[in-house]
Order: structure tokens, then sequence, then C-alpha cells
């Protein structure tokens, strides 16, 4: 039969001193420390206050060898994504852990290389933290990680970050408003247009028809079974709420700020279909029309 060890007894996690858990320190700003990790499997009980660069991918294995020491922020490789976002799903499960974090965009930098992160490695994804403190796409990695050891992140706690922000002017007191979820409305925005990334199947449609946005898109929910995420589109029609959905083979579900960036549209209720929105639309195209064809 074959032993089956826990994960504390698997020897290469045993040990933790500088010759087992190499670390180079490459800058300090105050007494925040960027330590160099060629494998997330070196951060150890040195680093509460650090923020480390681990070259291993940024899935969920390496992102819990760190999360156990509690650094300041971290920094993995993406490797391209991988399937089914497995080189990145770490940085979601270190944000609800109150752990700023990002990935380094596969053909910037080498995997299993640190110092080639730091030096060469631009940000292909961060989580809200990491966002918080001033990390964005397409930073270099020494930029990133100077924010990291200087930014505010903001609450750490596991509970709900809200993100919202304004797109271009208003239109006669109307406005194009991105925030992730249908319920982190305002009172305001029963005056706006709203993309949002939850799903507009008869529940999100309750929420929709709850806030009265002057339009709105949210997520198709995958279609679903009988095509259950997007079902409440007919029931927002009778109540007169023009809107449409975003495919989420297009861009993230629940992340709003992917679907103004990359969204397409894949769904439509009559009401945003007589405002000039189509299948196959840009997110922001649509809102655009929503925008308009109301104010017209």
């Amino acid at each position: 039969m074959t032993e089956q060890l826990h994960h504390d007894e698997a020897p290469l996690l045993a040990a933790e001193n500088d010759e087992d858990h190499p670390q180079s320190e490459v800058k300090r700003y105050g007494d925040v420390r960027v330590m160099l990790m060629d494998s997330a499997r070196y951060c150890d009980s040195r680093n509460g206050n650090d923020v480390v660069i681990a070259a291993s991918y940024g899935g969920t294995l390496p992102a819990r060898l760190v999360a156990p020491h509690r650094p300041r922020g971290a920094v993995f490789h993406d490797v391209g994504i991988a399937a089914d976002g497995s080189g990145i799903m770490g940085l979601t499960y270190l944000e609800a852990l109150g752990i700023p974090s990002a990935a380094v965009e596969g053909a910037t930098a080498e995997l299993g290389n640190a110092k080639d992160m730091y030096d060469s490695g631009r940000i292909s994804r961060v989580n809200v933290l990491a966002e918080r403190c001033g990390v964005e796409p397409g930073q270099p990695v020494a930029d990133a990680v100077h924010r990291m050891a200087v930014g505010d992140p903001g609450d750490l706690s596991a509970s709900t970050k809200v993100r919202r922000v304004t797109q271009g002017d208003a239109v006669d007191g109307h406005a194009i408003v991105v925030t992730d979820s249908i319920v982190f409305a305002r009172p305001e925005d029963a005056s706006n247009v709203l993309v949002t990334a939850g799903h507009t199947g008869s529940t999100g449609a309750r929420f929709i028809e709850a806030v009265s946005p002057w339009g709105f898109i949210c997520a198709d929910g995958g279609t679903a079974k009988n095509g259950s995420g997007f079902a409440g589109l007919a029931r927002l029609d009778e109540v007169g709420l023009a809107g449409a959905c975003y495919d989420v083979m297009t861009a993230a579900m629940g992340d709003a700020f992917d679907a103004w960036d990359r969204g397409r549209i894949s769904q439509a209720n009559q009401l945003a279909r007589r405002q000039g929105v189509r299948v196959g639309q840009s997110v922001r195209e649509a809102a655009r029309h929503l925008l308009a064809g109301n104010s017209g």
C-alpha cells in the first residue's frame, strides 16, 4: 500500500534555514525588504514584513506555502495563466487572507528565476489589495514591489472589497459606473448605467430591479441550464429597464473591470436593442449606447 504523508511530514517542507531556504535582498524601503527567492517553498518566518518575489507559479499551492508567513506582499510567475486560470488562482486565495499579491507575465520573465522577474518582469494580474497599493497590469515588477512596500492596501480582513469607478464624463447627469456586483449599487445609480459582473438570472434580475438603473450590463452566467444565467433580461424588459449581458468566455465573471476592458455582449433585451446594443459589441460600446439611448 502506498504511504500517505501529511503536508507537514514532507521532507522538503521541514527545514528552515539559509541553506535550505535561499533568499536574497534586492531592495529596502524603510524597514520593508524586497526578497528574492526562486521558489515559494523558500518563504519562511523571516519574511513577515517583506515583499517576496517568489519565482513559482501563482497558483493555490504556492500561495499556501507563502500564506502562513504573512509577507507584506507577494509576486509570482503567471506561467501564461495556464488552464482554468490555475497559474494565478493563488492571488484571490491570498486576497482573502489579507496579502497583496500579483503575477508576472510569463513571456517577460523566467520561471524559477526571481532575479530575472525583478529585473525584466511586467505585471499581468493583481488582486484587489495589490491594486489598492497602486499595482497595475503592465508595470515593471520593480515598480510593483515598491508600491506594495510603501502603499496602503486598506482593510485586510476577508470582508467584501468594493471597487467602483465612473468611466468618462456624465451625460445630462447620467454616467457609466463600473463596479463588480449589482449589490454594490448606490441610490444615485438610478441615474447611471451600471456595468457589473454578477449573473442576470432570476435573483440577479431582482437586485437590478430594486436598484432600477438607467441601464445595465451584467454577466451571462455562462448561459447555464435553460438559459438561466440571463433569464432575468425578459423580466427587466417588462419593467422598462434596458440592459444586456457580456459573454463570460470573453471576460471574467465577477470582475466588472475585466468586462469593461475585454467583454463582448452575448445577450440584450428588446429595450437595449432599440438603443443600439448588439450581440458581439464590446461592453464599452454597449454601455455608451445605453447612456446615449436613454438620453435621447
